[in-house]
């Protein structure tokens, strides 16, 4: 029998202000209800949080205003139904009022063992892949995505 796969994504941003200033006022007020939307929606499996229950205490760079979203779905399907046909997608319609927009891409997928949880450190390595090789098997979009790997491992 062939190893079970879920799908990981990582989306990042600098955002415009500090969190507890006022341009960031909107999104920090709506983060714990649309957290919560994820956590009941079918698909979801993990996502990172700090101490705070959310993602915007973690500081994965440098950059104090830097913020990741890391998080494992069971489906690429779900995933996608979070992301645009849920509540999320009034969040994600205004992200440019928050985040300063990025050169290279802000988020990338890839598939991962069942079971297993991704590090910060790997997920920026997925981003950094995707922005210098385009959307390959083991970093790829919503828009060019790659079906789950055939059961020998990942990177097969």
């Amino acid at each position: 029998m062939g190893v079970g796969w879920e799908v990981a994504q990582l989306n990042v941003g600098r955002a415009v202000a500090p969190m507890d200033a006022p341009p960031m006022a909107d999104f920090m007020a709506r983060l714990d209800e649309i957290n919560a939307l994820a956590e009941r929606s079918p698909g979801f499996v993990w996502r990172l949080k700090g101490k705070s229950g959310n993602n915007t205490d973690l500081k994965v760079t440098g950059d104090p205003l830097f913020i990741v979203n890391l998080s494992v779905w069971a489906s690429l399907e779900e995933l996608h139904a979070f992301t645009y046909r849920s509540d999320h997608r009034t969040v994600f319609a205004r992200r440019y009022e928050w985040f300063e927009r990025r050169d290279g891409p802000n988020a990338v997928i890839w598939w991962q063992p069942a079971g297993t949880i991704p590090g910060t450190v790997e997920a920026l390595r997925r981003l950094q892949l995707l922005e210098a090789q385009g959307p390959t098997p083991e970093a790829f979009t919503f828009e060019q995505s790659f079906p789950p790997p055939d059961g020998r491992g990942p990177g097969a």
